[in-house]
């Protein structure tokens, strides 16, 4: 497999024009703040780019960030600018045709983003294996990943490496596919299929399940959208299975609970974070309007208390008294059937 996607992402794809599904997202649908960061982002940097979402969370000022799968550097170049120049970020990706050029532009965007030292390094090797390239435990306050850990033989592995590699309350925020039911294997042995990232994706069920075994207790889905098969062969191959693009953030939280339990908590935003001001999203399930009480369960107190978002909150109650499961958690395929608005923020 991973002599496939090295041939796939390296050769056969010269852009994101061949690729033969919706998996990257409409460009039309980007956010307005993303828009200027992309604009300094060199067009050989664009062209070779392969995601399914957007993985640019807010407050990362000063932060040391890692991007699994980084390619040819879009994602690493566009969180550079959100770091600042007193952050870090390091792209690790498998393919030497891609980092070759993510490696070629290093000066160009040092420049463009006017910084006088460059805030960016771009390492070689395999996502599964990030303790072979050295990185010490608890280094990074954020991982992202944009549609890559699908294409992974060993996504246990490299879930573990995360957990691992971040600080405690820091976050893995990415972006991958997921079908609604498990893929059967000659579909995930079909090279086009894999190199498309719908061979390799995960059962969103099943997902949630090694998320858990690798540490992360209560992964949040933030935003999510239907795959368009455009092409008609590889449309029938697939059948009935559905695909979506979704945004999860999973917190390294010792103690999270398996479930939403309420304990009477609420928070209030204060207001600030940028672009956020009025209004902050922590998943699909929680947008917290400023100024107001809103009530929480005890796992998503904690995710806001024990992570960089504590400055922008006020904090009520704690865990003294247990009230019961939190009303409205539930199971069922979480993602939406209807293809995303203008107001998405896939890009």
């Amino acid at each position: 497999m991973y002599d496939l996607v090295k041939d796939y992402y390296g050769n056969q794809l010269k852009g994101t024009a061949d690729l033969r599904t919706s998996a990257c997202c409409d460009a039309s649908q980007m956010p307005d703040w993303l828009k200027p960061l992309l604009a300094r982002i060199h067009p050989d940097v664009i062209a070779r780019y392969y995601g399914c979402g957007l993985v640019c969370p807010t407050l990362l000022d000063g932060l040391k960030l890692l991007d699994l799968g980084c390619g040819s550097g879009r994602d690493v170049y566009a969180l550079a600018q959100l770091a600042g120049e007193a952050g870090e970020v390091v792209g690790v990706d498998m393919t030497e045709a891609q980092l070759a050029v993510a490696e070629a532009h290093r000066e160009h965007h040092r420049q463009a983003f006017g910084y006088a030292r460059d805030n960016v390094a771009f390492r070689l090797g395999y996502i599964e294996r990030l303790d072979e390239l050295g990185f010490e435990d608890a280094r990074f306050d954020v991982v992202v990943s944009n549609c890559v850990v699908n294409l992974s033989p060993d996504k246990d592995a490299v879930l573990r490496q995360v957990h691992r590699l971040l600080k405690p309350g820091g976050e893995l925020y990415f972006s991958d596919i997921y079908a609604d039911r498990r893929v059967p294997s000659e579909l995930r042995d079909d090279p086009v299929l894999y190199g498309e990232c719908l061979g390799g994706a995960l059962y969103w069920n099943d997902f949630l399940a090694l998320a858990r075994r690798a540490g992360f207790a209560d992964p949040r889905l933030v935003e999510d959208r239907p795959i368009a098969i455009t092409d008609p062969t590889l449309a029938a191959r697939v059948g009935n299975i559905r695909f979506h693009s979704a945004t999860y953030r999973l917190f390294k939280l010792d103690g999270l609970e398996p479930e939403c339990e309420d304990y009477g908590q609420a928070v209030i935003y204060r207001g600030g974070i940028p672009g956020q001001e009025q209004r902050f999203v922590l998943d699909k399930h929680h947008a917290i309007e400023a100024g107001r009480v809103f009530p929480v369960c005890g796992n998503t107190w904690r995710m806001l208390r024990d992570t960089r978002f504590a400055p922008y909150f006020d904090f009520i109650g704690d865990f003294s008294r247990h009230y019961g499961i939190f009303a409205g958690c539930g199971g069922g395929l979480p993602f939406d059937d209807q293809a995303a608005g203008t107001a998405s923020s896939c890009c």
